[in-house]
């Protein structure tokens, strides 16, 4: 039975660049796939692009494609990616630059758009599915709305003879479904075979969470060589079964145990996991160890499509302000209670309008908010004060007011820290399958 052999790059958008380039160069593998797009992200590219056309996709493309190109080509590997972001067209293009820089002539560079739906929802009366409110709601605040396509376009890519696949949204799975129906020739319509490869894609997505990265927990759940931490192969047969694996003496480990974890990574539920292509079923995937970091995947189906498509709509919320100053010592915990008692005071007498706001110290109450502030004295304490307001200029106060406790007090606070952003936040809707379709362009160099 035909295999092929897939390796997951990159899980998100900063995430290290030594272990793709480990599996471009000894990992055998016929595609490499860098999954670098959350939510929040494609709406903070909008802004890029929308400040410099030549913008928007992902900070690190340029860095990450020096770094595999080379080895890629010699050993035949094709790269998938949603790191075109806001800009597929644009990356493609900084894409070939780098293939040419470093001489590598006669690459096929493919662009997948056609996620872009802004234009869409702005003009339609689409639901929120967090609030009951609609997308027309938000008015002038919306910045993007990008719907998660399948993997229509990156087939008709990888078919028209493209190396290099670089998409905006997709659903994240897409990225390695999509080299599978390209070469095992599924029809598009063979649910069953989409929802074994979407469980491969699952599986794969976030890179080194499952060969023990985000597993790890020192005691409970040992994980060798974090810091040289290996990213997952998968050898996926025609019939959707597969073996992940990953380099051998590379860092991490692979384990029935991490596979189940990954499984259930951001799952509502597990027999419907709505995709742009499939509803995947993953109640009936089994693993089975065979050897040292060699797990057998099996099972896994699925059912039509949905009639729909998600939509993630960024949009302009609001204002945050952030202030953070450190007390060590004896007293530590009392001048820190002090310090947040004097800075929510300032914010009233000086007149800061907020609509939200945290007063916290971190190590104590920051995470678990029972935990107790009458706890035995610890050696040290942060103090962060957070607030959310509809100005900037009531954001940039907040921070300064953590600021002034250097001097004015209470005693011996260091390390302080304060930042102001506008909030770029998310909602979904969602708009039928037919109303987006990809579009594919290429570079060649």
């Amino acid at each position: 039975m035909k295999t092929i052999r897939i390796g997951s790059g990159a899980g998100y958008s900063g995430d290290r660049i030594e272990p793709a380039v480990e599996l471009a160069e000894r990992g055998n593998i016929a595609y490499l796939g860098f999954e670098c797009l959350a939510e929040r992200t494609i709406a903070l590219a909008q802004g890029d692009k929308l400040r410099d056309p030549a913008a928007g996709f992902d900070p690190l493309l340029v860095a990450r494609m020096e770094a595999v190109l080379p080895a890629c080509v010699a050993g035949g590997t094709r790269i998938v990616t949603n790191m075109g972001a806001a800009n597929p067209q644009a990356a493609a293009r900084a894409t070939a630059d780098v293939a040419r820089r470093l001489g590598l002539h006669g690459l096929r560079i493919a662009a997948v758009s056609g996620d872009d739906v802004l234009d869409i929802v702005s003009t339609g009366d689409y639901p929120l599915l967090e609030r009951p409110s609609t997308v027309a709601s938000l008015g002038d605040t919306i910045r993007s709305a990008n719907a998660y396509m399948g993997v229509a376009g990156i087939v008709e890519a990888l078919r028209g003879g493209a190396d290099v696949v670089i998409t905006g949204r997709v659903g994240d799975p897409a990225l390695f479904v999509g080299p599978l129906v390209h070469e095992f020739g599924w029809a598009l319509s063979d649910w069953d075979k989409l929802g074994k490869g979407t469980v491969v894609g699952h599986l794969l997505e976030c890179a080194g969470q499952i060969t023990g990265g985000y597993f790890a927990d020192p005691g409970y759940k040992d994980v060798p060589d974090l810091a040289r931490l290996g990213f997952p192969i998968a050898e996926v047969a025609e019939d959707g079964s597969a073996v992940l694996t990953k380099v051998a003496e590379s860092g991490g480990r692979l384990s029935v145990r991490t596979c189940k974890e990954q499984l259930l990574y951001e799952l509502l539920d597990p027999t419907a996991y709505l995709q742009p292509d499939v509803t995947a079923d993953f109640s009936s995937v089994r693993f089975s160890e065979l050897g040292p970091d060699r797990i057998a995947v099996s099972g896994g189906s699925g059912r039509q499509r949905p009639d729909t498509l998600k939509v993630s709509v960024g949009y302009a919320d609001s204002f945050v302000g952030e202030g953070q100053i450190s007390y060590t010592g004896a007293g530590a915990l009392a001048r820190g209670k002090l310090a947040l008692e004097i800075v929510r005071e300032r914010l009233r007498l000086t007149g800061v309008r907020t609509t939200e706001t945290r007063f916290e110290l971190i190590g104590v109450n920051a995470v678990r908010l029972t935990g107790s502030l009458d706890r035995e004295d610890p050696p040290e304490v942060r103090a962060r004060i957070v607030g959310r307001t509809e100005n900037m200029a009531d954001a940039v106060r907040i921070g300064n007011e953590v600021e002034t406790l250097y001097t004015n007090g209470p005693a011996g606070g260091g390390g302080a820290w304060k930042q102001a952003r506008q909030v770029v936040a998310v909602v979904s809707t969602l708009i039928p399958q037919e109303a987006v379709r990809p579009q594919v362009s290429y570079e060649v160099t």
